[in-house]
């Protein structure tokens, strides 16, 4: 896929949509959509792909490669899985001890924003 000159793995724009958390086209089309809201949504994907090609451009500018963003993608990715893993083990035990999840935060030096 042709990006600003350059060629992008569809990979890399597989996880730029999943770090944004664009729902599939299949989520934009409701039974019996009407054509002027579909005309909507199609004007609001093209406003968010051209949102997208310009922060893809600026962070190019400043140096990064498309290599290392996708690398750095993929890392949040797998942070968002072991945090998900770790929060659902702390959900667990806080049913096995009979408290809420927050109550076990202090006992494992967790803050609420973690």
């Amino acid at each position: 896929v042709p990006l600003g000159g350059r060629t992008t793995t569809p990979g890399f724009l597989l996880h730029v949509f999943c770090a944004l958390q664009i729902p599939s086209p299949r989520s934009f089309q409701p039974n019996g959509a009407s054509e002027e809201a579909l005309q909507h949504e199609i004007k609001e994907l093209k406003r968010k792909d051209l949102a997208l090609d310009q922060e893809i451009a600026q962070l190019l500018s400043e140096g990064y490669s498309l290599e290392e963003l996708d690398k750095h993608i993929s890392l949040l990715h797998e942070y968002n899985e072991i945090k998900d893993a770790g929060q659902m083990l702390l959900g667990k035990l806080a049913v096995i001890r009979g408290v809420t999840t927050k109550q076990l935060y202090p006992e494992y030096d967790l803050e609420i924003s973690d």
